[in-house]
Parts: C-alpha cells; structure tokens; sequence
C-alpha cells in the first residue's frame, strides 16, 4: 500500500492516511476483503508513531471504509454505495460552505457562484 506523507502543510498525518486510504478504495486499488497493514507495520514503514495509524484506522472504520476482526486486523469493507456516496455529499457541502464565505467576503454574488460551479463542473 503506496501511502506518501508529507510533514510540510497543515494536513495533520492521520488525515493524510485516511484520505489516502479512501482513496485507494474508492478506486479500486484496495478490494473489498483486502487486508490493510497492522497499524504497528504501517507506522514502521511510514516512520510514524502507532498512535497515528491507530486514529487513522479509527477514522476509517467508523466510516465505513474498513473493518477490524479481533486478533486478524484490518480489512476493506463491502463497500456500501450509498455510504460512499453521502461522504461525499458531506465533503462537497463542507467545500462548498468555505467558498460562499469565501464569495461573500469578496463580494462575489450566487450568480457568480453558480456560474463558476457549472463551469467548473462541466470541465473533464
């Protein structure tokens, strides 16, 4: 499992790992079943304190991303298509929050907004 962590930035290490993870999920790259390093494995190879993982692991699991079968550790989880899907909404909602602040301190008006979003959207 490629995870890359980055100690410049404001992104705290187990956030990197848990988007990482997710990512390798969402994805494809991890399947359903697959099982995830032991967080004392990941901890070592990424240089990290177990603790990290631990959380990181802790995140996943209460999303819905793995799951943890006692004295086996951690697997992927079925993924669940529609709990999937309302993460992401809520990711979007909480993006989209910043950028109407964003857009009001600035003075930049819905119609703005909404015009940039589509044409932002619309772009592959």
């Amino acid at each position: 499992m490629d995870i890359i962590i980055r100690n410049t930035g404001e992104t705290p290490i187990y956030d990197q790992i848990t988007r990482q993870v997710k990512t390798l999920i969402l994805t494809g790259a991890l399947c359903e079943g697959e099982a995830l390093p032991s967080m004392r494995a990941l901890a070592k190879d990424l240089r990290i304190s177990v603790i990290t993982t631990k959380r990181a692991y802790e995140e996943l699991e209460r999303e819905g991303f793995i799951t943890t079968v006692p004295g086996k550790g951690c697997f992927v989880a079925p993924r669940n298509l529609e709990l999937v899907r309302e993460n992401a909404l809520r990711q979007v909602e909480e993006y989209l929050q910043k950028a109407v602040e964003c857009a009001r301190l600035g003075g930049v008006t819905a119609g703005e907004v909404r015009e940039t979003l589509e044409i932002l959207y619309g772009e592959e």
